[in-house]
């Protein structure tokens, strides 16, 4: 069964819905730790009493705690300085106010004793430590002033360097872009800052440029993030720092949008450290040059393909001129039709697993089924024309040194179908016979159409036909009347073309089996698992009710296609 990118479908055995994974908050921006601003002038006589586990929050702003409703007017990363005046006839309250405080995402509480608390109670202190927040105690000879500008210069000093330093990287970055490169290059750039792997992928996952050290690279491929086609599983990855039980250290993964379209995701992987909000800031510039690169890439293709797609066109049918001609123009597409080809086709299931609503634009269906299929095709063979038309996608494949066409067709489809996972939506594929010679591609095209249409018929959505394995099913399929073929089942199945009854079903099946191994009562039989008496007495009443079909060739040939008729779907 074949299925492609962004709608709802089974869940991975990989990786299940259910597995457990951590979806890490974002980290701070690289600045000012608590660690850090106690060794300020302003702060260097200040004693940590508390908290010892926090000392590398980042503090952001600093503020002053002298009224008793503070909670209002506290911000995440703050220092927060307090004498204790509010609450210095409960101070039992301080120690209640602590838990609340470190809801409020604050960095640390900075205290000043002997002017309105002698001491600091106990509860408040076991509290602060049990929640890591850093408890300082304040010299008494420093004032607030001086500590507030120390910690703010700090503060603005690096996020200036942190600043200059996002729009050295931007730079860098969209350098790349103008100077001709392409997705490759800014992952090895984005590799190169970070000093970890990167991967740049389609919206569905798959694969389209990556940086680093190759084995890197082919570790994390391996991991549990990508399924076996090596597809990064985005339907379980949504944008932000994770971290899986089974995979080592953290990854990030950032979307590339462009113009509410959802055109891929950046994925950075390091095994080693921590990712924060700085290596995040680094992928969102690196996502918002790569949508200008995709965007550009886009502009080319659409010309581009637009000219592939009309020479194919013109191929299939039959209008391209002679052999040479048409071989010295593919060449110049950088395409190789000199050797022995299939022609397959492959086209999106109608009315199955429509595509699920987000708040982005996805790419229209058809543009990413044929964007799966040239990804696939072009990772095994760069020369392969590959091209999408309106309703369906048209690959000219090699045939292999082994002539294993069947092979080579089953692992294009399960890697266009990302092995399963990712929600993929259901296609149904055909494929033509060999052929060697590229005037022969009309006749090719319209076997492979066929096919599609006839192995969907016979075996519903998800289908994969070749043409030569059709037969008569070829024959039943061009009869367009279909009053005409039901009467046909009717007239010689009879009692055995009604379709809802269960006992009827089964002699249908005994009817099959002993067409197919020709009346050899004894292999039917066994395939069976009857008795040979069983055998014998259901022939026996088969043939009241359809005629003497064990003498009768003629008789025997009308059961055969009816029976085959009945398989076929679409006749309801």
């Amino acid at each position: 069964m074949g299925n492609v990118a962004n709608d709802q479908g089974d869940p991975s055995p990989e990786l299940p819905a259910g597995a457990p994974v951590k979806v890490l908050p974002p980290a701070t921006v690289p600045g000012l730790t608590v660690r850090k601003a106690m060794e300020m002038p302003a702060l260097a006589g200040a004693r940590l009493v508390a908290g010892a586990g926090g000392l590398d929050r980042i503090v952001r702003r600093a503020n002053i705690m002298e009224v008793p409703d503070i909670l209002p007017w506290v911000k995440p990363h703050e220092l927060l300085l307090t004498t204790g005046y509010p609450l210095r006839n409960t101070p039992q309250g301080f120690s209640a106010l602590v838990g609340d405080l470190n809801e409020q995402g604050l960095a640390a509480i900075g205290v000043k004793l002997h002017r309105y608390l002698d001491r600091l109670p106990e509860q408040m202190v076991e509290e602060a430590d049990r929640l890591d927040l850093p408890l300082l105690l304040l010299p008494d000879a420093v004032g607030f002033d001086d500590i507030l500008n120390q910690v703010l210069t700090g503060v603005l000093n690096r996020q200036t360097v942190e600043l200059e330093r996002s729009w050295e990287i931007h730079h860098a970055l969209l350098s790349v872009v103008l100077e001709g490169g392409g997705l490759g290059e800014l992952a090895d750039k984005a590799s190169a800052v970070l000093g970890v792997a990167v991967f740049v992928t389609t919206s569905d996952g798959r694969v389209l440029a990556e940086g680093g050290a190759p084995d890197d690279l082919s570790g994390w491929r391996s991991s549990a993030c990508f399924d076996q086609t090596g597809r990064f599983r985005t339907e379980y990855e949504p944008g932000g720092v994770h971290a899986h039980p089974d995979v080592p250290g953290q990854h990030a993964v950032v979307p590339v949008v462009a113009g509410r379209v959802d055109h891929g995701r950046i994925v950075a992987f390091a095994g080693d450290r921590e990712l924060d909000e700085g290596d995040v800031n680094v992928l969102e510039r690196t996502a918002t040059v790569a949508a200008l690169a995709v965007n550009k890439q886009l502009a080319v293709t659409a010309v581009e393909g637009k000219y592939r797609g009309d020479f194919l066109r013109d191929m299939l049918a039959g209008r391209a001129g002679e052999r040479e001609q048409i071989v010295a123009h593919c060449e110049v597409l950088g395409w190789d039709v000199a050797r022995e080809l299939v022609v397959v086709v492959a086209e999106l299931d109608p009315g199955v697993g429509s595509a699920p609503m987000t708040g982005l634009e996805l790419r229209p269906a058809q543009e990413r089924f044929t964007t799966a299929w040239q990804t696939v095709v072009g990772r095994r063979d760069h020369a392969a024309p590959v091209v999408g038309f309106a309703q369906e996608v048209v690959a000219l494949l090699p045939v292999p040194q082994t002539a294993d066409v069947d092979a080579l067709v089953r692992d294009v489809v399960r890697g266009v179908s990302g092995d399963g996972g990712g929600g993929r939506r259901s296609f149904s594929t055909g494929v033509s016979r060999v052929l060697d010679d590229p005037e022969r591609l009309p006749a090719a095209y319209e076997q492979a159409r066929r096919a599609v249409y006839v192995g969907r018929q016979m075996n519903g959505s998800g289908s994969v036909a070749h043409f030569d394995a059709l037969r008569s099913f070829r024959l039943i399929s061009l009869i367009e009347d279909q009053d005409e073929l039901r009467g046909f089942v009717k007239e010689s199945l009879r009692e055995l073309a009604a379709e809802d009854d269960p006992e009827m079903a089964d002699l249908r099946h005994t009817l099959k089996v002993l067409l197919d191994t020709n009346l050899n009562v004894a292999e039917a039989a066994r395939i069976l698992h009857f008795h040979y008496n069983t055998l014998r007495y259901r022939i026996g009443k088969l043939e009241r009710m359809v005629g003497a079909f064990t003498t009768d060739p003629e008789l025997r040939l009308d059961l055969a296609l009816a029976l085959k008729v009945l398989q076929m779907r679409g006749l309801s």
